[in-house]
């Protein structure tokens, strides 16, 4: 099946541009060798194994527009990059509603390890998640078996209105796109970004699939200056008269915003953003320990107080599998009442996290002190990272919508799910 009328870029065509807007190829992966998983479980303790090893890499790619090129080809090896996937498209079903906790668990333990590499690797489930949702039998299997050649996949939304990203119709049946999108995170690296577009006349917000290896965009890295989460490359990502055929559209008009989908997401990148928050907790005891601060009372205090939240974290992570598992195969929406629940509750999630991990930065702040923040410590660049990542949008607005829930209901609150 076509996907673009240019041909594909070869390994050897790869090169990282240097100028402030450049257009960037994209390649997949180098070939490696997946360890195929056996399970969903099996799935959890690769994610719990290789979180030390992001870990003590994550200070080399902590640079403005760079990419975790290696931690990738271990996510790529241990069969992360695939495990969404359903079983007969060798994955192990990571994105079925049976498996809500473990694929929050898996995201807590790369977040854990590295928050940069747990935005991008959510990024990549997220856009599989989609496909597998709300395209046909011939694209899942299509965007699968990229997946197992090593392509990145991504979610392009935000975009800023004034140029936002258009569907121009050409009279042959394909598409030219029009405008940009930013914050687009993976940015020349991510082959198979799921973008959302405008349609001529009106007629909503069409997902598509850009094949990124054929259709490449040109990107501006002056846009990402941030002050944590470097190395998402999260450039502005221009497909000005990039052309697509119709194979590259992926579901309905407005699909994406249809939920629960679309809201109980806030779920996945929650788990991501409690895993920065252990990690937080765990530098913490590390370097007390080190200095020999362990008896200090007020120290034992903090500690306690961090321990409390993080085990405050974990529960959510465990009602988000009862409250808010999303089913990924197509089907019969969910009734409005059960959608406006699953949504309120991943909403309360991440509400909830957003506070817990504010509150362990602070306590942690008053632990390790100002010498606990000069670099190299790991703490410095966590703090930035963990502070960048919560920032997401319009928090004030769906903590209000919780609210508007609750007022709704007769039942006791033990009741409301």
């Amino acid at each position: 099946m076509t996907y673009s009328r240019r041909p594909a870029l070869t390994p050897n065509s790869f090169f990282l541009a240097t100028a402030e807007s450049a257009s960037y190829p994209t390649v997949p992966l180098a070939a490696t060798s997946p360890s195929p998983l056996a399970s969903t479980t099996a799935a959890v303790t690769a994610a719990a194994q290789l979180a030390p090893r992001l870990l003590a890499l994550a200070s080399q790619t902590d640079v403005v527009g760079g990419f975790p090129t290696q931690e990738f080809t271990w996510l790529r090896a241990a069969g992360l990059l695939t495990a969404a996937l359903p079983v007969e498209l060798g994955g192990v079903g990571l994105g079925e509603a049976s498996a809500t906790l473990p694929l929050l668990q898996v995201l807590y333990h790369v977040g854990r390890g590295n928050l940069a590499v747990g935005r991008l690797f959510e990024g990549h489930v997220n856009a599989l998640l989609l496909v597998q949702r709300f395209g046909t039998p011939g694209q899942v299997a299509r965007y699968a078996a990229d997946a197992h050649a090593g392509h990145l996949f991504g979610v392009w939304n935000t975009e800023n209105p004034a140029n936002g990203v258009r569907l121009e119709l050409l009279a042959d049946g394909y598409y030219r796109l029009h405008g940009a999108k930013t914050f687009a995170s993976g940015a020349g690296h991510i082959t198979r970004p799921v973008l959302t577009g405008a349609l001529p006349g009106r007629h909503g917000w069409q997902m598509l699939v850009l094949p990124a290896d054929h259709e490449r965009p040109t990107l501006d890295r002056s846009f990402w200056q941030p002050l944590g989460m470097r190395a998402t490359a999260s450039f502005l990502a221009s497909v000005e008269r990039l052309e697509v055929s119709p194979a590259c559209l992926l579901g309905r008009p407005n699909d994406y915003y249809q939920q629960p989908w679309f809201g109980g997401g806030a779920a996945r990148f929650a788990a991501v953003q409690l895993g920065g928050a252990a990690a937080v907790l765990d530098e913490t005891r590390r370097f007390l320990r080190r200095l020999g601060r362990t008896d200090d009372p007020y120290q034992r205090q903090r500690l306690g107080e961090l321990l409390a939240l993080h085990t405050t974290g974990q529960l959510w992570l465990q009602g988000a599998a009862t409250h808010a598992a999303l089913p990924v195969r197509p089907g019969t929406p969910l009734p409005p009442a059960q959608a406006d629940a699953l949504v309120t509750y991943a909403n309360l999630m991440r509400s909830a996290t957003e506070e817990i991990c504010l509150q362990t930065l602070r306590l942690a702040e008053r632990s390790v002190g100002a010498r606990g923040l000069l670099q190299p410590e790991s703490f410095e660049r966590l703090h930035r990272d963990l502070t960048h990542y919560l920032r997401q949008p319009a928090p004030d607005a769906v903590l209000a919508d919780a609210g508007r829930y609750a007022l709704g209901s007769d039942k006791p609150s033990f009741e409301l799910w």
